[in-house]
């Protein structure tokens, strides 16, 4: 009869640590912004939503499931309205939702990664904290550091939970663009925004 209760314990603890562990990998959704007919930012034939669905792809390949749940709202150039978008995060309800852009501007000088976040948002407090971490894990000699600025996007409002929404650079800047759309660039971007979310 011992033996049975020590072998039902066994069984009890291992059922409980296997439950603490799988509720305690966090869930990331990666959001690749634009699709479709939707190209968003262009500069040289280069589309936006070209690039953030390329990096969104990386982090997905990259990623240790056994630490993070990585999620991608878009897996192909598909065209998703921004209410689609949020009703899909919110019934995934994800730790935090990171969405994808690249910025541009008619200055061509101006380059860097930034972030923005809403004060709409309920977890705003943490949505600044991980897109500071997320922007100074990617900023390097090659794409300077910008800041966390404050938008009511539809994403960042909507979404039941943390959400940053950031830009990976400038299309428009010479530099910036040659970063983002090289394969070593964006496989360091996704490597970085991983270790950033871990």
């Amino acid at each position: 009869m011992k033996k049975v209760l020590s072998l039902l314990s066994l069984c009890l603890v291992v059922a409980l640590v296997s439950f603490t562990t799988l509720n305690t990998k966090k869930r990331i959704v990666i959001d690749a912004g634009h699709g479709g007919h939707d190209h968003g930012a262009m500069a040289n034939d280069i589309n936006e939503k070209d690039i953030v669905a390329q990096i969104s792809k990386k982090i997905f390949e990259q990623n240790d499931p056994s630490k993070v749940e990585i999620i991608l709202l878009r897996h192909a150039d598909d065209f998703l309205s921004l209410t689609d978008r949020v009703n899909k995060i919110n019934e995934l309800n994800p730790d935090l939702i990171i969405s994808l852009h690249v910025n541009s501007s008619s200055k061509n000088e101006l380059s860097g990664v930034e972030a923005y976040v809403s004060e709409n948002n309920n977890h705003l407090e943490t949505s600044r904290s991980q897109a500071e971490k997320i922007i100074k894990a990617i900023a390097n000699d090659k794409l300077k550091l910008g800041k966390v600025k404050q938008a009511n996007f539809t994403i960042l409002k909507k979404s039941n939970c943390p959400a940053v929404s950031v830009e990976l650079g400038f299309i428009s800047n010479e530099s910036d663009r040659k970063y983002i759309t090289s394969e070593e660039g964006q496989n360091e971007i996704a490597a970085n925004i991983l270790k950033s979310i871990q």
